[in-house]
């Protein structure tokens, strides 16, 4: 018998089998927003063997969820992506993120890492459809060292890591003032007016950045018990 196996005929648990595993869907958030070679895997997540990160790779590969490609010039290096299969994960993984937005994340721990490329699937999973009705722009976002871009088209968001060719507007802010700015539930307008962000561009871009990407109100998930009644 398998011991990785629930081993029950059930869509739920023949899922989980495939990506269960401890590091399994943050490997794939990764790979969700472009193809990255092995050490940009092992950067981002920190904590991550390189025994295990290879196994967790095979074990992707072995299940037709990623496959091995070669980065375009100028690196021309071999990565991991994807397969069809695999990129179908981003809508429940993005359902993961917006929960864990609103009932999971609470104050940061002293213990916990923090990577600035996390915010290209932070931008999918809090960006709001209906304020982006109507709107085609691309904005490009940079937190320390970190670049990435969002193209906006109509409701629709194609969000990934590197600087944008043509963006109508760029949003610079630091990674402190970012985990500021996230933990307060602002928004990129709010830390731009502040003084925490700076930005440049295409100045109805700009205005229309004030609610394309909201943080849901953040929930306990304590549960207030009825208070016995008393004679």
């Amino acid at each position: 018998m398998d011991q990785r196996s629930y081993n029950q005929y059930c869509a739920t648990a023949r899922t989980l089998d495939l990506v269960g595993e401890r590091w399994t869907l943050l490997l794939i958030r990764e790979l969700l927003t472009g193809p990255k070679r092995f050490g940009d895997l092992q950067a981002s997540l920190r904590g991550l063997g390189t025994g295990l990160l290879a196994a967790r790779l095979k074990h992707l590969e072995r299940e037709g969820l990623a496959h091995k490609v070669m980065l375009p010039p100028p690196a021309r290096t071999p990565a991991y992506a994807l397969t069809e299969a695999g990129a179908e994960l981003g809508a429940p993984i993005l359902g993961l993120a917006r929960w864990g937005l609103k009932w999971a994340m609470g104050e940061r721990r002293e213990s916990e890492t923090f990577h600035p490329g996390w915010a290209v699937l932070g931008l999918r999973a809090c960006f709001d459809a209906e304020v982006a009705a109507g709107l085609r722009a691309v904005y490009e976002f940079r937190i320390d060292d970190e670049v990435f871009h969002a193209r906006i088209d109509d409701g629709t968001i194609e969000a990934l890591h590197g600087p944008a060719q043509h963006p109508d507007a760029t949003i610079t802010i630091s990674e402190e003032a970012f985990l500021d700015v996230t933990s307060n539930g602002l928004t990129f307008a709010d830390a731009i007016e502040t003084g925490a962000a700076s930005a440049s561009g295409d100045r109805e871009a700009l205005r229309r950045l004030k609610g394309l990407f909201r943080l849901p109100p953040p929930r306990s998930r304590e549960v207030d018990l009825p208070r016995p009644d008393h004679a």
